[in-house]
């Protein structure tokens, strides 16, 4: 079974991954490409501030019908996550009863992703304070544009992101000791509902732990099904990705026709920060691919591209699961109980790019709004970024919400995410393919120390 060569198995039954494999043989990243351009090109043309081919109301109308597809293929995304991401690790975990090596694994990983993390949000805060992309900015056209784009009619996640602080003021009030017991899910119906990865996650873990402990021969109803569910999981993922050059086409059209290319042009400094910071992580992962994982970097870099395509694409590192575990399996020659227990893991907990892009844009919102970070409201912005990192639901979008958070900690008005949004999606994508490649790189190094 592979996902790169043409021809596949006779008993192969894994349509969702043969299908992803067609879209990689389609050049889906050319395609990707010039939707990418041609959707800024025209959203600059029929943006008010732009070429004011059309009126403003027409134009905002027009954005609305030709986004249609991205929301569409989001949705279905988000569809698939929570079935995608539980029956991975409940196969991962209890697909052998190899408990020492789980254990081994287990006890490795997470102060892995601890240090990965806390070396992104370092590499952010540096570059952040180095560049200070808030001097660069025509903060009074922000303003004007941050009024337009924080209306009702813009986008669900603004809505979202605009009613977290008061959430986020309740939630910390609640002790530490109240917020490990937490962790464990009482009702997985309301954890499935609020989306709490973290604590389905959990949940998957202990439920393929107690798979894994009992006679195979009385749960194969129960695998057969949980693979039944992966494998549909897949399949939808499969049919989202045939939308995926038309998404990216009306996602970027809407952006620019609501913001303008003079406002993308006058964030550059911004956007320009983060990408040399997602850059400088990903530097940072091929010099741990070399020294800790032993592997060869070129190797490594070729074999994980159709994985960062595929997220750059989706902006969800849950739907990238299936390709990134078919790279690690197939091409990066990971043992498959290893990589079915780090992917899945990784996709909810190892946010590094998600990290990196907080920091960045927590200090750019300090410098618009002149509030001056002292030494230990870094550190504490540094501290804060890491846990609200770590996590975080894996679905698009997600990075501008757990935003707030950051902020709320260091004193920095929350409404500022309006003056980000309308290049979020943007970001949202880069530091999504940066967030699967670390998740390989993770199990690159986790097959050499197990």
């Amino acid at each position: 079974m592979t996902l790169f060569n043409k021809d596949l198995p006779d008993n192969y039954e894994g349509e969702g991954i043969e299908h992803l494999a067609r879209l990689i043989r389609r050049q889906l990243w050319i395609q990707i490409l010039i939707a990418l351009v041609l959707g800024v090109a025209l959203g600059s043309w029929l943006s008010p501030e732009g070429g004011k081919a059309v009126a403003a109301d027409t134009a905002y109308a027009i954005a609305e019908w030709i986004k249609l597809p991205g929301t569409i293929f989001l949705n279905m995304i988000q569809m698939v996550v929570i079935p995608l991401v539980i029956s991975s690790i409940m196969l991962g975990v209890g697909g052998n009863g190899d408990s020492d090596n789980l254990k081994s694994i287990g006890l490795k990983i997470a102060p892995y992703f601890v240090l990965t993390t806390t070396l992104a949000v370092s590499i952010g805060i540096s570059l952040a304070l180095l560049i200070q992309p808030g001097d660069y900015v025509d903060v009074e056209a922000l303003m004007a544009n941050a009024a337009t784009t924080s209306t009702p009619a813009n986008t669900s996640t603004t809505a979202t992101a605009t009613s977290t602080p008061g959430s986020i003021a309740a939630v910390s009030d609640v002790s530490l000791p109240q917020r490990l017991s937490a962790l464990i899910p009482t009702n997985i119906t309301r954890a499935i509902y609020e989306q709490s990865m973290l604590q389905l996650v959990i949940f998957a873990i202990f439920m393929g732990l107690a798979m894994a402990s009992v006679p195979r021969k009385r749960v194969s109803a129960l695998r057969d099904m949980v693979e039944g569910v992966q494998e549909i999981s897949m399949k939808v993922v499969g049919w989202a990705m045939l939308l995926a050059p038309y998404a990216v086409f009306g996602l970027l059209t809407e952006i620019s026709i609501k913001v303008g290319l003079d406002v993308l042009l006058g964030m550059s400094a911004y956007v320009g920060t983060v990408i040399l910071g997602l850059f400088c992580l990903y530097l940072s992962y091929l010099l741990i691919v070399k020294f800790l994982a032993q592997r060869p970097v070129l190797a490594f870099a070729k074999a994980v591209r159709p994985a960062q395509l595929l997220a750059f694409s989706t902006s969800s590192s849950a739907a990238v699961m299936p390709l990134s575990l078919q790279t690690a399996e197939e091409q990066l020659k990971v043992d498959d109980s290893t990589a079915k227990f780090v992917i899945p893991l990784g996709a909810t907990v190892n946010m590094d790019g998600t990290a990196l892009y907080q920091v960045i844009a927590a200090v750019f919102l300090a410098q618009i709004f002149g509030v001056e970070l002292q030494i230990q409201e870094i550190l504490l912005l540094a501290v804060t970024t890491v846990g609200a990192s770590i996590g975080s639901p894996s679905t698009p979008g997600v990075g501008i919400v757990i935003l707030a958070t950051v902020l709320n900690s260091v004193g920095i008005p929350a409404e500022g995410i309006a003056l980000i949004l309308g290049v979020d999606r943007i970001l949202d994508m880069c530091r999504t393919s940066v967030n699967v490649t670390g998740d390989l790189v993770a199990c690159t190094v986790m097959q050499r120390w197990a």
